[in-house]
């Protein structure tokens, strides 16, 4: 079952059968929960929230069993999803589309402040903060985007 969860569905697993490689996994894995959170849009802000706040759960607890010394497994998505839900809290439209790409950007290069310190977390808590902190600069955009429209 955790293997299950964390890999987003299996979708995390994909790239491996396409191509024998982890890259891209977690581009699959936001794609994914983009295309669960596209459905839901125009639902209200605190549906948003709560959905983020069990695959937040989902990923600190599928992740446990396979960060020992500090790995994190390319096939582990459900981070990635759990960041992709946070930064599309309450948005639609254009700033939603912006949100994604912010939070998918953050999260692959790892520059802005935050990020890489939250990947250092031990354990399952490294593997889904840094997505997370990723999803709130992607957040912080969508929001500044649908201040401007």
């Amino acid at each position: 079952m955790h293997r299950f969860v964390a890999s987003g569905f299996f979708v995390g697993l994909i790239p491996s059968r396409l191509w024998g490689s982890d890259n891209g996994a977690g581009t699959f894995g936001a794609g994914l929960a983009a295309l669960f959170a596209f459905t839901w849009w125009n639902l209200p802000w605190w549906y948003h929230g709560a959905v983020f706040i069990l695959f937040a759960g989902l990923s600190v607890w599928s992740a446990r069993p396979f960060s020992a010394d500090h790995a994190d497994p390319g096939w582990i998505v459900i981070d990635e999803m759990a960041g992709t839900l946070i930064a599309v809290i309450g948005l639609s439209g254009v700033p939603w589309l912006v949100a994604v790409f912010v939070a998918r950007l953050a999260d692959i290069f790892k520059v802005l402040p935050g990020v890489p310190q939250a990947e250092r977390l031990p354990g399952s808590i490294g593997i889904t903060m840094d997505d997370i902190v990723a999803g709130l600069y992607g957040l912080a955009a969508g929001w500044i985007v649908w201040g401007f429209m």
